[in-house]
């Protein structure tokens, strides 16, 4: 069996050569004594630098990856289709009960499926941005885009998820994790409160008898965790079809009218 092209990158998925790049550059940040964070690493971080590169000399490894990733986004995106339909059910509740107050106690009925209905919307869209990656939903110029070539493409979203949107995320996600935790009752100093009612110390709404929004907020949290997922997973599938494997790629070719959004 012939095997396929690699143009250049030398079997080595374009993961490896970046994360060989931020291995260079860290080394020499630490050696020279530099304030910033990537000259400030722990051991873990160089160690999963370190098992990156190898991982990407293994493209039957990184498709498994990219396939878990995957079916991850898949079920997040089901339930971000469910969620909706949670959304319209519960609105239109708070729709016939604001007509029908006289049997309905509505102050409280409607600030409480008022807050169910926002929370809900906000878990949608938490489950739901990684699934919109995976389909392809971002807004794109298409009349300029389709005329370009499947590995220009790969090439331009390659780099803008590395440069780009990757350390967003990731920026992102260790600002969320004291934020998420102060949400759901963390004290400032670090320490959780005693007791294993835990509900009790979730972040409560000032408005009157309003849901808990502790874990919706702490939950912003697992919506970036699964975005930078996704993302992780297009990185991967991008990287192959620049090596022109595009077997690994799996493009998939999108039947949708031009359009500038």
């Amino acid at each position: 069996m012939d095997t396929p092209p690699t143009n250049g990158f030398r079997g080595v998925h374009p993961i490896g050569w970046t994360l060989g790049l931020l291995l260079l550059l860290s080394v020499g940040l630490t050696v020279t004594g530099s304030r910033f964070l990537l000259g400030n690493l722990s051991w873990w971080h160089w160690a999963l630098m370190v098992a990156g590169i190898a991982v990407a000399t293994q493209p039957p490894i990184l498709h498994g990856i990219r396939v878990a990733i995957e079916a991850i986004t898949k079920f997040t995106g089901s339930v971000a289709w469910k969620l909706a339909w949670l959304v319209f059910f519960v609105q239109l509740f708070n729709v016939v009960t604001r007509y029908t107050n006289n049997w309905f106690e509505r102050d409280i009925l409607f600030g409480q499926t008022t807050s169910l209905a926002w929370m809900s919307f906000g878990m949608l869209f938490l489950l739901g941005v990684n699934y919109g990656v995976q389909a392809g939903v971002n807004p794109r110029i298409d009349f300029w885009w389709a005329e370009f070539s499947d590995k220009k493409k790969a090439w331009i979203d390659y780099v803008f998820h590395v440069v780009l949107l990757l350390p967003f995320i990731l920026m992102g996600i260790r600002l969320l994790i004291g934020y998420a935790g102060i949400s759901l009752g963390r004290k400032r100093d670090g320490s959780w409160p005693e007791g294993w009612a835990v509900w009790n110390t979730w972040e409560q709404s000032g408005d009157a008898d309003q849901l808990p929004v502790g874990p919706i907020k702490a939950f912003i949290l697992v919506g970036f965790c699964l975005w930078g997922l996704q993302i992780i997973a297009e990185v991967i599938k991008t990287g192959f079809v620049m090596m022109g494997r595009n077997d690994l790629g799996e493009i998939e070719v999108a039947d949708a009218p031009l359009r500038v959004e």
